[in-house]
């Protein structure tokens, strides 16, 4: 196995032929995008700040859809896809309920954000919160994304009420509980705040008619290796069709969710153990040169964790996503220490400042984020800037419906430090009749930048009226 094509040494070099010299340019633009998206975007065309389009939101809404017959890849989806729109007839679009649900979001949009416009709210909607969620560092379980607010924290009930940018107290969002204060405006995390920041960028990108990666420095890659990633499946022989499909489909990798880990007949065993056979099995069908990684989802314990993670050291698989929950901070020290894969970590994290202090005490060696959980495109950009500078790869989750898909496609176009496309398995998992594009990769196994401006990937409107059960305002 030392000379597998895609080894975890020699990845990066492969991956990045053509985009080092873009690096350094690329991080400079991002920062000032986010600082100043005014100047940016007007840099971008080539025009003077003062000659872009009216950018005062005008009206807020949100579509609510039927999802009869939709699979979701996120059990808090509700078919509502919210609308942010301009003076000038320019609309940006997002799905709630990617991460948790995200009620009365038209109750706490319309006086943050009407009449204002988007070039003055974009630096300051998400801003860096700096403080530690209660996900991270500061340990325990009240306050992970989906709790409301803790008795007595803001928002909650006999605390006092929510912070600038907090969400309505009982909405599930908000400070989550932590009881602290945050620095520069922001609140990590906010379902609704980085919902419209989404929205936000999604409309600057189409004003100057770019994609939304370009106007944040990126255009050194024209497309991303795509990898399979599994549903948890039910049995242990499940799993070697399923890889099998995901090779036949030209995906450059599969990452295994594992599920209970039992056989189809026969006595129960620990779960464990049965994954270490999906381990073997999936190896073994695939051949030695085939990217896998594995993904329990924090369910191990640290016994557990680095029992599996040696066999995963052993049949070279190139990474061990959340081993163990994020909140056990000492084993994923030890694990980091220990393996000589990559421990992929962040998913669960909510806070700039808890990122930092994850790097720091080398309690992860890749950095992994979800957009809704750090700020929608700002955030997730500050995060995968923060990793890079510290010489780490970054990896942002790919795991929901198009929209989902393509908010973190447009995350990893613009970092320097992201190379993989996540692509929840089966692909159709994640197609929606109101967007015409399907996430696919193509005959060599990669996922084609988009071409249209903001999200880049316009709306069929026909299908969305057909699928329109009403409009909110």
């Amino acid at each position: 196995m030392k000379n597998r094509k895609f080894s975890r040494r020699n990845f990066l070099h492969h991956s990045a032929v053509g985009v080092a010299a873009g690096t350094a340019l690329g991080a400079t633009s991002a920062f000032t995008a986010l600082a100043n998206p005014r100047l940016a975007a007007a840099q971008a065309v080539g025009v003077k700040p003062g000659d872009l389009p009216n950018l005062t939101i005008k009206e807020v809404k949100t579509y609510v859809t039927d999802m009869t017959g939709l699979h979701k890849l996120n059990s808090g989806e509700t078919g509502e896809i919210i609308s942010v729109v301009t003076e000038d007839g320019l609309e940006g679009n997002y799905t709630l309920g990617n991460r948790g649900r995200t009620e009365h979001w038209l109750d706490w949009a319309k006086p943050s954000l009407v009449g204002k416009n988007i070039l003055d709210v974009l630096p300051t909607l998400t801003a860096t919160s700096g403080m530690k969620a209660t996900a991270g560092f500061d340990g325990g379980t009240p306050g992970a994304p989906g709790m409301g607010p803790r008795p007595g924290g803001p928002g909650g009930p006999g605390g006092p009420p929510p912070g600038p940018g907090m969400a309505p107290a009982g909405s599930g969002t908000g400070l989550f509980g932590s009881g602290l204060t945050t620095r520069g405006g922001g609140t990590w995390p906010n379902f609704y705040t980085a919902a419209a920041d989404v929205c936000l960028w999604d409309i600057l990108g189409k004003a100057v008619n770019l994609p939304i990666y370009k106007l944040l420095g990126g255009g050194a890659r024209t497309k991303l290796m795509a990898y399979a990633s599994s549903q948890h499946l039910p049995s242990i022989e499940d799993y070697v069709p399923d890889v099998t499909r995901a090779v036949q489909q030209n995906y450059k990798g599969y990452k295994i969710h594992p599920g209970g880990g039992q056989h189809k007949q026969g006595p129960p065993i620990p779960s464990y153990i049965g994954h270490m056979e999906e381990i073997r099995e999936i190896r073994k069908a695939v051949g030695d040169e085939y990217v896998l990684m594995h993904d329990p989802v924090q369910r191990y314990n640290r016994f557990e964790a680095l029992t599996v993670g040696r066999l995963l050291d052993e049949l070279d698989y190139l990474w061990f996503e959340d081993p163990v929950r994020t909140t056990d901070t000492e084993g994923l020290i030890e694990l980091c220490s220990k393996l000589d894969l990559a421990i992929h970590v962040g998913e669960f994290l909510t806070s700039i400042a808890d990122f930092a202090e994850y790097i720091k005490r080398d309690a992860l060696s890749v950095v992994r984020l979800i957009a809704d959980n750090v700020g929608g495109i700002s955030g997730s950009m500050r995060v995968g800037l923060l990793a890079d500078a510290f010489g780490m790869e970054c990896t942002p989750h790919n795991w929901g419906n198009m929209f989902d898909l393509a908010v973190h496609f447009q995350v990893e176009l613009a970092l320097p430090n992201a190379y993989w496309f996540e692509m929840p398995f089966p692909a159709e998992y994640a197609d929606r009749p109101y967007q015409p594009y399907h996430f696919r990769p193509d005959a060599d196994g990669y996922i084609p930048a988009p071409t249209e401006p903001g999200l880049g990937y316009p709306l069929d409107r026909n299908a969305l009226d057909k699928m329109t059960l009403r409009i909110d305002r």
